[in-house]
């Protein structure tokens, strides 16, 4: 269906929210409203073997335009790494939204169940949410997703489906990754770390389309070149290059300890509660819908911890809450 012509919804779930910053009153934002926390630097430090093999990519073939049409070798290399500021630029910024991530921007309807949940989430915060841009996702999934400096999706379920207070918990953990650096840190590994995905891949054909084409003896004759030249490679770099094996790894810790930051984040302004209990229900529904739990090697290769691990981290926060007085919503419903 096309999404702009998609009529509102019948209803909404209630609004359970509790509105500490009602629209007109006074909001003090930080002076610092954005910082660079320590899995932000580490996701940029395990991008870096790719940022370099990628300069050096460019490099070679900025020396190959010098040589063939006289052009500065240093032109393409100052392009390409000044090339990341433009991910920032907000005109960029809304075709990666459009174009890449499939995203569009809330409806009417939307924007009126969106902008009060933001709008409380980024003043318990201190943070203007108008520097933010809000995006939606024609999805039948729960999710929601920063990307960029400005960027903050949700999917149409989570809008419709979830009640404001699980949907500003939701909010609140992806303007944690902003806050944090999560978000820029992992679109420039990306950014820079394209020109070297693109030649493995381009390496990767012509090897598959070889193998084809070559007969055993020789195939097999290849391989055992490769293996020497790797040995010999990993005995003159005393085995540095099996570095790379384990970024995979390495940066899919990186990724589930930024969503426990994320989930600390929306658990300090207040939303610990509902992020729990948002959790829980996930956790029962895909429990009902397959009981066997993934395997040891698909949860260290998973860039978001399991459910159950999420929870035991929000612990903490949840026997805080219990200790204070129970606040009451809009509503009369408890929160819990």
């Amino acid at each position: 269906m096309d999404p702009i012509s998609d009529p509102a919804p019948d209803h909404h779930p209630a609004d359970d929210l509790v509105y500490r910053h009602a629209p007109g009153t006074r909001v003090t934002y930080r002076a610092r409203q954005r910082a660079v926390d320590l899995t932000a630097w580490l996701r940029l430090a395990l991008h870096l073997p790719g940022f370099l093999l990628s300069l050096a990519l460019v490099g070679g073939t900025a020396f190959l335009l010098e040589a063939w049409i006289g052009m500065p070798a240093w032109a393409p290399v100052v392009l390409w790494v000044g090339s990341g500021a433009l991910l920032f630029h907000r005109p960029t910024e809304e075709r990666i939204a459009r174009y890449l991530l499939r995203l569009h921007r809330p409806l009417p309807h939307e924007v009126a169940v969106l902008a009060p949940v933001w709008r409380e989430v980024t003043a318990r915060a201190g943070v203007d949410g108008g520097r933010y841009q809000l995006w939606i996702e024609d999805s039948d999934d729960l999710n929601a997703l920063a990307a960029a400096g400005h960027i903050v999706g949700v999917t149409r379920h989570a809008l419709e489906r979830l009640p404001r207070s699980e949907l500003a918990a939701v909010l609140a953990h992806e303007l944690g990754h902003h806050t944090s650096g999560h978000a820029w840190a992992g679109l420039l590994g990306h950014w820079y770390g394209l020109p070297a995905r693109a030649a493995w891949r381009a390496l990767d054909r012509l090897r598959v389309r070889a193998t084809r084409s070559l007969s055993p003896m020789v195939a097999l004759a290849i391989v055992a070149s490769a293996g020497y030249l790797a040995y010999r490679t990993l005995a003159a770099t005393y085995g540095l290059p099996l570095l790379l094996v384990a970024l995979p790894w390495l940066a899919a810790a990186v990724g589930r300890r930024a969503e426990l930051r994320a989930d600390a984040y929306a658990a300090g302004l207040g939303f610990a509660p509902m992020l729990a209990a948002l959790l829980r229900q996930v956790l029962a529904e895909e429990e009902s819908e397959s009981p066997q739990a993934p395997g040891l090697i698909d949860r260290l290769l998973s860039s978001h911890p399991d459910h159950r691990t999420r929870l035991h981290h929000l612990q903490p926060y949840l026997n805080l809450k219990a200790r204070e007085a129970p606040e009451t919503p809009q509503g009369g419903h408890p929160l819990g």
